[in-house]
């Protein structure tokens, strides 16, 4: 009988972790494995100790959310048919829920899964200083803009006045060669008829 590896890269570890309601969790599928237990076995475990699991430890999705985790993550497809709602573990959640387990295992992977949060939050730290950071230089470039908008505008409107039509002025006189007569005008006569 050959024994599973103990220990996983805390890469794969972070790569289980998401983004539901605000917090980073791990689904309670995703715990078991990292864990060497059954989902059935962890489910079971945390209701035994329900006083140990506040709702900010862990909490059950909702069916739209299960439908959205299952969409977005491939390797939760099996969920896709399962009737049971699965649960969501906080950091806390699954530090709480390995030492529930009281299992070898458990105790050991724990430590990756707090380093896998751990460098999670330090990830989204670094994001917020970059986020931060974009903002100002954005806010910097919006003060320049709009110095360029307003000297952009005022070209425009010395185009538009370009191309607008000019204002009308005096009459111009007709062109070609124009007779001017003093008197009446020419009105040909009729002749009577001869009888």
């Amino acid at each position: 009988m050959t024994q599973k590896p103990l220990l996983l890269p805390t890469v794969h570890v972070e790569s289980l972790i998401l983004a539901i309601r605000g917090q980073r969790v791990m689904l309670d599928a995703d715990l078991a494995q990292v864990y060497g237990v059954t989902t059935k076995a962890l489910n079971q475990a945390v209701k035994r100790n329900l006083d140990r699991f506040p709702t900010d430890f862990v909490f059950q999705l909702r069916e739209s959310e299960k439908l959205e985790v299952v969409t977005n993550c491939d390797h939760l497809y099996r969920l896709k048919f399962s009737p049971v709602l699965p649960y969501a573990f906080t950091e806390h959640g699954a530090i709480m829920a390995a030492n529930v387990l009281n299992s070898p295992r458990a105790a050991q992977m724990s430590v990756f899964v707090v380093r896998a949060f751990i460098k999670l939050r330090e990830y989204l730290a670094t994001n917020r200083a970059l986020a931060e950071k974009l903002a100002e230089l954005e806010r910097k470039l919006t003060e320049r803009l709009d110095v360029h908008e307003r000297a952009i505008v005022h070209i425009l409107e010395q185009i538009r006045k370009l191309m607008a039509p000019p204002p009308p002025g005096p009459p111009k006189p007709p062109i070609g060669f124009q007779v001017h007569e003093d008197g009446a005008p020419y009105k040909p006569t009729r002749r009577k008829p001869r009888t």
